[in-house]
């Protein structure tokens, strides 16, 4: 049986979108073994995926984070004896992961680290988006439409259940996800803009659930704490896999452009992604179900990075501030009537 390893350890939402190519990769190669190695936060992800096989963990923050650590797990990775590795994950660390390994066939992107290591160098296109990245790396040919494939995953009867007794303590309306919270702080859409979009909504007869991690609980329970109507604060009760089950219930999520976005996506549900220091551009905006997003461009130091930063540089925060909530709120709704 050929083995083939993809490779991506980087944050929860690239996992996500890193699924509908490991899918196709399957495909592709019907009788063949394909195994992931992620990061410890994304190994459910891929462990719910039923097109993969095994799931192998590195902790580049724990156990492996040395370099003493990197040579040992490198040589059990050539001691799997892979025949193929892709990696969508662009480090150094990364790089030398997979020149320890000595496989003959290995495929990396063109703004990889030291990209040289790799046997089969793939253009990277800033210009598209980052399903259409990774399929180009795995040689999925694909047209306009083609591409645009939701992510799939496997629900457990535990997760299931866990879901279903959360939504039974609130009341039978339309549900309504906001995600506020993301690493970045200037990703993060204004929490007094969230509050007014959350109350909003919720005098409307809708349920508002707020979701996102363990460091999302404090801003979501603020939110709530000031609530007019029908708040729920679901931020830190339920895991990756267990939120997109729960988003699969919503009729649509507002988020910012993080990981939620993402999951949205792989629920099958609307999405609209707000936009605040990065943007569309990039590569990472919702692309499927009618999904739209918002983005305030009239200004010359937007985008200011690809990821974002803890503060604005130039301390206005206009990308953020000039975007009204009373827009959100009617995209939001135009989306709810169609």
């Amino acid at each position: 049986m050929k083995k083939i390893l993809y490779i991506q350890t980087a944050f929860p939402g690239d996992a996500v979108l890193s699924l509908p190519a490991l899918e196709k990769l399957k495909e592709l190669n019907p009788d063949s073994s394909v195994d992931v190695l992620c990061i410890p936060s994304t190994q459910e992800i891929f462990s719910a995926a039923p097109y993969v096989d095994n799931v192998l963990v590195i902790d580049k923050r724990g156990k492996h984070k040395s370099f003493f650590a990197l040579i040992n797990f490198a040589k059990e990775l050539k001691n799997r004896k892979y025949d193929v590795i892709y990696s969508s994950h662009r480090s150094l660390r990364t790089s030398i992961l997979v020149l320890l390994s000595e496989v003959e066939e290995t495929y990396g992107f063109s703004n990889s680290a030291i990209k040289y290591v790799y046997k089969n160098i793939v253009s990277y296109h800033l210009n598209k988006h980052e399903v259409q990245r990774n399929f180009d790396l795995i040689g999925f040919k694909y047209d306009e439409n083609s591409w645009r494939v939701q992510p799939k995953l496997n629900f457990s009867d535990g997760v299931n259940i866990k879901v279903a007794n959360f939504l039974k303590e609130i009341a039978k309306n339309k549900i309504i996800a906001l995600a506020p919270g993301s690493i970045w702080t200037t990703k993060r859409y204004p929490k007094e803009k969230w509050q007014r979009i959350a109350n909003y909504f919720s005098t409307k007869n809708f349920n508002v659930i707020l979701i996102g991690g363990k460091d999302d609980e404090e801003l979501c329970e603020s939110i709530l704490q000031k609530s007019t109507g029908n708040l729920f604060n679901a931020a830190g009760k339920f895991s990756i896999v267990e939120s997109i089950k729960l988003l699969s219930h919503c009729n649509l999520l507002i988020s910012n452009d993080s990981a939620p976005t993402h999951f949205g996506i792989c629920a099958g549900i609307k999405v609209l992604t707000i936009y605040c220091s990065t943007i569309p551009q990039f590569g990472f905006f919702p692309y499927l179900f009618g999904s739209r997003f918002l983005s305030f461009d009239d200004l010359n130091c937007k985008p200011c990075g690809i990821h974002g930063y803890q503060e604005c540089p130039l301390t206005h925060f206009n990308c953020a501030n000039k975007l009204h909530e009373d827009e959100v709120i009617k995209v939001a709704e135009e989306m709810l009537n169609e």
